[in-house]
C-alpha cells in the first residue's frame, strides 16, 4: 500500500498536450518521516508509521513526543500508520516524498469536509420543502416526524436539522495528472474534501 500524509494546497487547472483543460487539486504529499516500522514477528502485522509536519515537543502528548525522540526525529504535528506488505523497504528516520507516485495512476484521498454549522433539512438532507404559494405555511420545515400511537416515538436516524459537515470523507479513483517531486506536490483530477491547508491522507486506489 502506497500512502502518504499531505496537505491540501488548493485548486487550479492544467492543459495537456492536446489542449484539453483538466481541473486539478494540488496536494503537498510529504515529506513524511518514518517514525516506526511494525513487523509480523514483533507486532503481528506489517505497517509503517509516518510523521508529517513539525511542532514543539512540549505541545505534543508524551506518547507522540516519546516516539519521535526514540526515532531521533523532530516531533511531528500529525502521525498516521499505513499497512504494508514488505517492511524491509523502510528505515527509521528516512523521508518519503511525493516521488513514490506516478503520473496516470489513481489515488484515494481522505479528508475532513468543511464544517457548515447548524443547518436545516433543506441544506443538510436536500429536502424539497413546502409550497410557496396558496398558504403553504411550511416552506422550509421538515414536515411530520412522529409515528402516532405505535411506537409513539421518533425513530432513530430520522433526517432532521443538525450539525452539517466536519466529517471524514474519501474520494476514490482520482487520476494523478502531474507529479512535482522537487516540491513534493501532486496534481490530482477533481476535488477533494476539506479546506485549503487541511490535512489529507493520500493512498493508492483500492478499486483500480
Amino acid at each position: 500500500m502506497k500512502g502518504l500524509i499531505g496537505k491540501k494546497v488548493g485548486m487550479t487547472q492544467l492543459y495537456d498536450d492536446k489542449g484539453v483543460l483538466t481541473p486539478v487539486t494540488v496536494v503537498q504529499a510529504g515529506p513524511c518521516v518514518v517514525i516506526d516500522v511494525k513487523n509480523v514477528e514483533r507486532d503481528g502485522y506489517s505497517a509503517v508509521l509516518f510523521g508529517f509536519g513539525s511542532r514543539k515537543a512540549k505541545n505534543a502528548g508524551k506518547a507522540v513526543a516519546g516516539q519521535a525522540a526514540k526515532a531521533g526525529v523532530q516531533t511531528p504535528s500529525i502521525m498516521k500508520e499505513f499497512r504494508i506488505t514488505d517492511d524491509s523497504k523502510f528505515e527509521i528516520g528516512s523521508e518519503i516524498g511525493a516521488g513514490i507516485f506516478e503520473e496516470g495512476e489513481y489515488l484515494d484521498v481522505t479528508g475532513v469536509t468543511k464544517g457548515r454549522g447548524y443547518q436545516g433539512v433543506m441544506v443538510r438532507h436536500h429536502f424539497k420543502g413546502g409550497r410557496d404559494g396558496h398558504g403553504g405555511g411550511w416552506h422550509r420545515k421538515p414536515g411530520s416526524i412522529g409515528c402516532r400511537e405505535s411506537p409513539g416515538n421518533i425513530i432513530k436516524g430520522k433526517k432532521m436539522p443538525g450539525q452539517h459537515g466536519s466529517v471524514q470523507r474519501t474520494v476514490q479513483n482520482l487520476r494523478v495528472v502531474k507529479v512535482d517531486s522537487a516540491e513534493n506536490l501532486i496534481f490530482v483530477s477533481g476535488a477533494i474534501p476539506g479546506p485549503n491547508g487541511g490535512t489529507v491522507l493520500v493512498r493508492k486506489a483500492i478499486k483500480k
